[in-house]
This record gives structure tokens, C-alpha cells and sequence, in this order.
């Protein structure tokens, strides 16, 4: 008895059912990162809400004004035993004369040379921070650099478990941060997207600094420059 020949598939066929199961196994790729994504994002907001309840342990101070700097001179002479960041902040001589002048304690002030954006602020200071295990900073800055800082501060300090309180300083003269929606839109976009990679190749400074640690005499006078708004002339 003569047997029938099956039908044997087209390449248009196999075409299709290639496309299908490519579909289908990048669609559970896609479910499984979004599963992991939201369990990790609950989990850290559960760790934020209970940090935000509790006290401020850590000083971050953005750089970009003296006045910053200069404000901070109260919290540590009122908290001596709570660490405060500078983050790339004015020349090391400069702000060792403002604590010096307002006779405020050093030993736990810390000048992070690493960052040259606000994003940066907050990618090397945040693991500094983290490793200290920091629950809950209190960030300087102006009100000019908002929201931008704000956002960027919950963002990626966020990531770390780190609850995030703002305090502003009022400036003179004109601003030296004016903010853009663009640029805003921009670094808001690539922190979230940093807030992922930063939990596998966290970004560490290695050019941090002990404020206590700085000596003045081996530096030049044209070697640097302290802003005008300091009153270090």
C-alpha cells in the first residue's frame, strides 16, 4: 500500500514559527525583569519609609557655592559626631579657613573629589555613604538647583536604601546653577536607569579627603581661589 507523502513545511512557515517562539521567549525575559525590577523596588520602599521615620545620620553637601559650605559650619559644631560630605565643594584650603573661622570641629568632614555633575554628587558620594550605612542624609543645597537635586537625590541615594531630607541656603548675587527642563528630563531619565546598574558596579571615589587631614601650608596662594560670597580676603 503506497504511503502518503507529508506535507513538508514552507519556508514561509518556518519563517512564522521562528518569529513566535522568539516572541515568546523575549516576552517572558521581558516579564521576568519587570517581576525582579518591582520586587526590588517595593523592597526599598519599605527600607525608605522606615529610614525617613528615623534621624538624619549623614550630611551631604552639594558643591557649587560657598554658602553651602558655609552652612554647614553650624550643623557640626552642634553634631560633631555626625559625618558631612562635601561633595566637590570649593578648594580643600578654602573650606578648612570658613571651619576654621567659624571654630567649627573637622574631624568627621569629608571632601569628595570625584564628581563633576549633580548626578555624580549623588552616584559617588551615595556609595560613600552606603558604606558608612547611612540610613537617612540630610542634602545642602540651593534653592535654585531644585528640583533637579531633589529628584535626583531620591532617585539614586533612593537605590542605596537611603532616605533623603532637602535643606536649601539662600544665595546672593546671581545663582550659579540655572536649570533647564531638558537637562532635568535627561538626568531624572538615566538615573533610574543607573539606580539598576549601581546595585552591580557601584561608583567609588578614590580621591576622598579627611578635612582634619589637610595641610594648608603645602599649598600655594595661586593655587587656588575662594569664591568672593566666603569673606576670605
Amino acid at each position: 500500500m503506497k504511503q502518503k507523502s507529508r506535507p513538508q513545511p514552507t519556508p514561509s512557515n518556518l519563517s512564522t514559527r521562528g518569529r513566535g517562539k522568539t516572541q515568546k521567549i523575549v516576552t517572558g525575559i521581558t516579564v521576568f525583569f519587570v517581576l525582579i525590577l518591582g520586587g526590588f523596588w517595593a523592597v526599598q520602599m519599605l527600607r525608605l519609609q522606615s529610614a525617613a521615620a528615623g534621624s538624619v545620620d549623614a550630611i551631604l553637601v552639594l558643591g557649587g557655592s560657598i554658602k553651602r559650605e558655609m552652612y554647614v559650619t553650624q550643623f557640626a559644631r552642634e553634631n560633631p559626631d555626625i559625618p558631612i560630605v562635601i561633595s566637590q565643594g570649593s578648594a580643600s584650603p578654602c573650606v578648612q579657613l570658613i571651619f576654621d573661622r567659624d571654630r567649627a570641629p573637622n574631624q568627621n568632614v569629608w571632601l569628595e573629589r570625584c564628581a563633576y555633575s549633580t548626578f555624580t554628587n549623588f552616584t559617588f558620594s551615595g556609595e560613600l555613604l552606603k558604606q558608612w550605612d547611612v540610613k537617612k542624609v540630610k542634602v545642602i543645597t540651593s534653592e535654585t538647583h531644585l528640583p533637579r537635586a531633589k529628584w535626583l537625590a531620591q532617585i539614586l541615594l533612593g537605590a542605596k536604601g537611603i532616605a533623603v531630607e532637602i535643606e536649601t541656603v539662600e544665595e546672593e548675587g546671581i545663582p550659579g546653577n540655572k536649570e533647564f527642563w531638558l537637562k532635568t528630563a535627561l538626568d531624572v531619565t538615566r538615573s533610574l536607569i543607573w539606580a539598576i546598574i549601581d546595585q552591580f558596579y557601584p561608583s567609588e571615589c578614590q580621591q576622598v579627603e579627611r578635612l582634619s587631614e589637610i595641610n594648608i601650608t603645602q599649598w600655594q596662594p595661586d593655587d587656588y581661589e575662594c569664591e568672593h560670597q566666603g569673606h576670605l580676603d
